[in-house]
């Protein structure tokens, strides 16, 4: 077997879950975590015969898809802004809308930040981390800087620990509630991706997501979807530092609610970003 006759394979054995994009960019995914092959490596090479080993690998990938599984759990990791990290179950799998989140983060704060160091360490704190993600990628970019990471789970802390250690990112993390968490600590910078999916938006959601997925960390009640984030705007008022900033993924559907939450809270400077498919996905927010 070649590799077109591989991509050719996957899509046969995933058409009914996938479309053939996503069964395409699922492909080249395999193909750099098992033969170490890019993109542009296969396109060259279209015709490169598959050794035994490696086409036993991705048969035994590609019949795991067929349960549902996600690609990252079977292949037990994936890629997040340039860096490996593990997932599992017990969190969830980066999106690259959270990618572009810190992004927008870091280059707030390199901006900000890199011409007062006489103010101390910047400090950072990240809510319902998860895999840690988002901190590690803070870390790895501002070693400088003093990062938090705080969770309810202690499965994915276990997670986001283990991450942290590959990465050689040293970060505080921390079990907690974050409707509940105190502390008397000052930061430059709040962070946080929290439940946001409305559980009436279940409908809407793909098959593998809903059970491979921690729902934990992806539903909030109908009732009342902007708790976690009304939590960390009251948390964000005492905690921030007068230039600091606090920085939400949020529900694309809930866009103006949460920027009018915030301006109840006397937040004053409020900015909403578009992700690359042109949803509302990001906020950040200042209390000056």
């Amino acid at each position: 077997m070649n590799l077109r006759h591989l991509l050719q394979h996957f899509n046969e054995m995933l058409a009914d879950l996938y479309e053939e994009e996503e069964v395409t960019a699922i492909f080249y995914v395999c193909i750099e975590h098992v033969s170490g092959l890019n993109r542009m490596d296969v396109r060259m090479n279209w015709e490169r015969i598959l050794l035994d080993q490696e086409e036993q690998r991705y048969s035994e990938i590609a019949t795991a898809m067929t349960k549902g599984r996600p690609v990252q759990h079977v292949l037990g990791e994936t890629t997040f802004y340039g860096f490996s990290i593990q997932v599992s179950p017990d969190v969830l799998i980066p999106r690259p809308e959270t990618e572009e989140l810190v992004d927008w983060i870091l280059t707030t704060l390199r901006s900000d930040f890199q011409q007062a160091p006489e103010t101390g360490p910047l400090r950072v704190i990240d809510f319902g981390t998860g895999s840690g993600c988002i901190p590690i990628a803070i870390k790895k970019h501002i070693a400088e800087a003093v990062v938090e990471a705080v969770d309810i789970s202690q499965t994915a802390l276990k997670v986001a620990k283990h991450n942290a250690l590959m990465n050689n990112a040293e970060i505080r993390f921390i079990q907690a509630d974050m409707c509940n968490y105190k502390t008397e600590q000052k930061y430059d910078l709040m962070v946080s991706n929290p439940p946001y999916i409305k559980n009436l938006e279940r409908i809407e959601m793909h098959k593998n997501v809903l059970e491979h997925e921690p729902h934990l960390a992806l539903f909030v009640p109908d009732e009342r979807p902007l708790l976690f984030y009304e939590a960390l705007a009251d948390l964000a008022a005492k905690s921030l530092n007068e230039q600091g900033y606090l920085f939400f993924e949020i529900n694309e559907h809930l866009a103006q609610e949460t920027i009018d939450m915030l301006a109840s809270k006397s937040f004053k400077t409020i900015e909403l970003r578009k992700d690359m498919q042109g949803k509302d996905r990001m906020l950040m927010t200042r209390l000056c």
